[in-house]
């Protein structure tokens, strides 16, 4: 849901009601990950997707249902060898799928709206629903902040909200989403009730070191991937907003003065492209003793012992350098900046979803390499 918070905070500012799919759990090979939402309004405009169109008909009329009648309701989809026609994931997956109505009055409409405002604004915070337990309680809701306070409730036991409170802050800290299981009354006892909770964490930062012609197009396929991107240089004549217009940030500074200064975190992405020795060796051997998610260096085969050699010169460890891609980017015989650009962006994703980077056309892989295993509904906490 908090994925098209924007759009769906948009419609609570103007007063529509509207009801929410969101994607809870997924089994085998499914097209979209937990938190995936599509929302329809009264007027029957649908926003978001859950499965990339293998199911959104269905579900487009369970939105209008729970409009109509007030109930959240919990769906799963999955393929039919029996009715190629049926309604399901022709990629043999299967999907769970909670269908919540947001209507003017209703006593979670104030905590749905506060999760997208903040989602919206690109704050911090975690929304827990129940997905699976009592039906009165479906589709309840708590909205929990990056200090621990909360608002709303389950009107049930008011232990059950302070243990949600406690769980679901512990997957923000982690910025993930997913699912947990928590006893009626707080506890690991009793009857079990499952929840969905979803994080809205600031955006990932990319930081590119190097105001070079590949960072242009860098900086652009890093913004499309949803990254905050900074460009780093020492050098104030190339590091200009004309040169980088859709940067977040622009940082005139020597590379490694700026990294030891800035907050970087587990899915910070470093890309080096100064492929100058003077601005590398000081900011690689920071960069590389740093828990971010990857550096990467630009250079050729021969910059790339050259440097090795001075890294280790100045202390750098061979476990150390392990973690350099460098030759930064995957091998796709790419040579302008833009293909260049996508080398480097693919070697991101296929490092962050554990990607082989290989062809998928004859490949017998996985095409999904983070999806964990498990019966749908007991899914772990997934990014």
């Amino acid at each position: 849901m908090l994925d098209i918070a924007e759009d769906l905070y948009r419609w609570v500012e103007q007063g529509r009601d509207f009801a929410v799919a969101t994607v809870v759990a997924v089994g085998g090979s499914a097209p979209r990950r937990p938190g995936a939402a599509l929302a329809v309004d009264a007027d029957g405009t649908a926003i978001g997707s859950v499965s990339g169109g293998c199911v959104e008909g269905a579900v487009y009329d369970l939105c209008q249902q729970a409009l109509r009648d007030g109930e959240s309701v919990l769906e799963r989809f999955g393929y039919s060898d029996d009715d190629a026609f049926a309604v399901g994931l022709t990629c043999g997956g299967v999907i769970d799928i909670l269908v919540t109505p947001v209507r003017a009055g209703d006593p979670d409409r104030p905590v749905i709206a506060a999760a997208l405002a903040a989602a919206a604004r690109g704050g911090t915070a975690a929304v827990a629903r129940i997905v699976a337990g009592p039906a009165h309680l479906i589709g309840r809701a708590l909205l929990v902040h990056s200090d621990g306070s909360h608002e709303g409730g389950f009107g049930a036991h008011p232990e059950l909200d302070r243990t949600v409170a406690a769980e679901a802050r512990a997957v923000l800290d982690a910025g993930r989403t997913g699912t947990l299981e928590i006893g009626e009354q707080g506890s690991r006892c009793g009857a079990p009730l499952t929840l969905l909770v979803e994080s809205s964490v600031p955006p990932p930062r990319m930081i590119v070191f190097g105001a070079i012609d590949f960072a242009s197009a860098l900086v652009r396929i890093g913004t499309f991937l949803g990254y905050h991107v900074t460009v780093c240089d020492a050098r104030p004549v190339f590091a200009t907003r004309a040169r980088f217009p859709e940067a977040g940030e622009i940082v005139v500074d020597w590379p490694h003065r700026y990294l030891e200064r800035t907050e970087v975190d587990a899915r910070t992405v470093l890309c080096v492209l100064t492929h100058d020795a003077k601005f590398d060796v000081p900011l690689l051997k920071l960069a590389l003793r740093l828990p971010v998610a990857y550096v990467g260096a630009m250079g050729s085969r021969r910059t790339h012992l050259d440097r090795n050699d001075r890294l280790r010169e100045v202390g750098v460890t061979e476990l150390e350098l392990a973690r350099l891609r460098s030759p930064i980017g995957l091998d796709l015989g790419a040579r302008t900046p833009e293909e260049t650009a996508l080398s480097i962006a693919s070697e991101i994703v296929a490092n962050r979803r554990g990607g082989s980077g290989v062809s998928l056309a004859g490949a017998h892989t996985p095409i999904h390499h983070d999806t964990e295993p498990g019966p749908v509904g007991r899914i772990g906490s997934v990014a």
